[in-house]
């Protein structure tokens, strides 16, 4: 089974067709007006409507994954229909009973929990969301960021994670340090933002094709 690639903190219409073209099997939108890659609803589907289509249909050849924070049902339903999603990633406090909700509401959508872990004993989160949701995502802990620092996991403590449903390993991963990591823990799939930009929401093209030549030349990824 091949390596799921996410590349988080898409802006462009021409960067995240790029990226799409190269292999990317999900683009992450960021939903958080706070952060220095938002972008709007209308801005997603901007760059969702340049995407290439998989033959004989009308979907985009990658997911399109929002990434919320604390947001409420209406806005995370309304974010969806504009721009487009097919996912989303629920990357604050939210509760399993709120995932659930958010099941409800946005039928046929996949459902990412993600987990800031700041030790090992904080993994126990995953058991409690693993059976509301279709995929986990674990980050690097940062006490006032939910995500995108650069900063790493502490990979040897994910040796024995092994939850029920998918998982994507995140934090601080680089085309120079993915296969260090991929030797100590065996993700469904990894997610990447900082370590293949130029400065937040402008991605290093060349950077994203570089992941995926070394990722291709390990056997870890096929087109």
């Amino acid at each position: 089974m091949a390596l799921r690639v996410k590349i988080c903190g898409i802006t462009r219409p021409e960067q995240g067709r790029a990226i799409a073209i190269m292999g990317a099997a999900a683009l992450g939108f960021i939903c958080v007006p706070e952060s220095p890659r938002y972008v709007t609803p209308e801005q997603i589907r901007a760059i969702v409507t340049e995407l290439p289509l998989v033959p004989d249909t009308l979907q985009p050849i990658c997911s399109c994954i929002g990434v919320f924070v604390n947001s409420s049902l209406d806005v995370i339903e309304q974010t969806v229909a504009i721009g487009q999603l097919t996912g989303i990633q629920l990357h604050g406090d939210e509760s399993p009973e709120f995932c659930q909700q958010v099941r409800e509401r946005c039928s046929g959508v996949e459902i990412i929990k993600a987990l800031r872990i700041k030790s090992s004993s904080a993994l126990h989160q995953a058991t409690l969301y693993q059976h509301w949701v279709d995929t986990l995502l674990l980050d690097a802990y940062h006490p006032s960021l939910a995500g995108g620092t650069g900063q790493t996991l502490d990979w040897a403590s994910l040796q024995q994670f092994r939850p029920t449903c998918s998982w994507l390993l995140a934090g601080g991963l680089t085309p120079d340090n993915v296969l260090l990591a991929l030797q100590q823990v065996h993700p469904d799939g990894i997610d990447l933002s900082s370590g293949v930009e130029y400065s937040p929401g402008n991605k290093n093209l060349e950077e994203v094709a570089r992941l995926f030549a070394t990722l291709g030349h390990c056997g870890l990824y096929t087109r």
